[in-house]
């Protein structure tokens, strides 16, 4: 396992916020599910196998996004893993079944995610596993979530208002990757990439076209909103009236990874190159939209 294991006396930064020396475009790159520092009570704790645990994890996609601070954007990543808190959720999504406590009233019990066992704190794994040998109590999850969750959507709200401050808008770039079996559909290609804007209403079209056009002409197959349509980072961020536009990226891990191994492939260089290309040129885009031109 890839993923660092920490004790109980060791405390990791919940995320890591990289800025770059100068803010050059209207971005901000959020990697949510790539964290990889596993909480040893949490292994000990889980059904699971730690590389069985790695099955929510996007692995490498804040390196796959590395370039942006070095292209002027900021790229903030969570440190935890998904299996342990996913942020891209309400910060109370959270399934009774899983608790040995009653939750409090403001929990939202009922959302497809939760019922899909996909909650803040997650019942299963990606591949469908069971996480957990017992059950929570309420207390655990409310300190993962006030001492993780709280902390990264406040950095990521801070950026946000950071960018539009400087250049009059922002345009939230959400990264994910997708296992290589979620993305097909019935009578249609398998997709590499997966664009999600919330079916319109997160980002302008002209910048998911021009996201389209990039990828597409660097060889991807690209699907829109299917089967992700975008998460709670696109929905609550993506405000295009405001001048906030999110747009969620997922990408097919099989091109860049082995997905049993977990070892990044021969095309995990040239992915990287292709997606600081993306960034470069939603950063151009981002900018002439101001003027109505892109």
């Amino acid at each position: 396992m890839d993923g660092a294991i920490l004790s109980a006396t060791e405390i990791a930064p919940p995320l890591d916020l990289r800025r770059p020396a100068a803010r050059l475009l209207p971005l901000v790159v959020a990697s949510p599910h790539s964290g990889s520092d596993y909480p040893a009570d949490f292994v000990a704790a889980s059904r699971l196998d730690p590389l069985t645990l790695r099955r929510s994890e996007d692995a490498f996609v804040d390196e796959i996004f590395g370039a942006a601070p070095l292209l002027g954007a900021p790229l903030i990543a969570a440190r935890f893993p998904r299996a342990y808190l996913d942020v891209n959720r309400e910060a109370y999504e959270l399934d009774p079944a899983m608790f040995a406590d009653a939750l409090p009233d403001y929990v939202n019990a009922r959302s497809p995610r939760v019922r899909m066992g996909l909650g803040t704190i997650a019942r299963i794994v990606a591949s469908g596993e069971e996480i957990y040998d017992g059950k929570l109590c309420f207390a655990e999850a409310e300190a993962r979530i006030e001492t993780l969750y709280r902390p990264y959507h406040a950095a990521l709200a801070d950026l946000v208002e950071e960018t539009a401050a400087d250049f009059g808008l922002c345009l939230v770039v959400d990264c994910h990757s997708m296992p290589s079996g979620a993305h097909g559909a019935a009578g249609r290609e398998a997709a590499d990439i997966v664009l999600g804007d919330c079916h319109g209403a997160a980002c302008a079209p002209r910048i998911v076209e021009t996201a389209r056009r990039y990828l597409t002409g660097r060889g991807f197959v690209v699907a829109l909103n299917a089967p992700y349509a975008g998460g709670f980072t696109t929905g609550h961020y993506g405000r295009p009236r405001q001048g906030r536009h999110a747009l969620q990226i997922e990408i097919n891990r099989a091109i860049y990874m082995d997905e049993r191994s977990y070892r990044r492939r021969p095309a995990f260089a040239r992915l990287s190159e292709d997606m600081a290309g993306l960034i470069a040129r939603l950063g151009a885009c981002a900018q002439e939209s101001l003027a109505q031109t892109c």
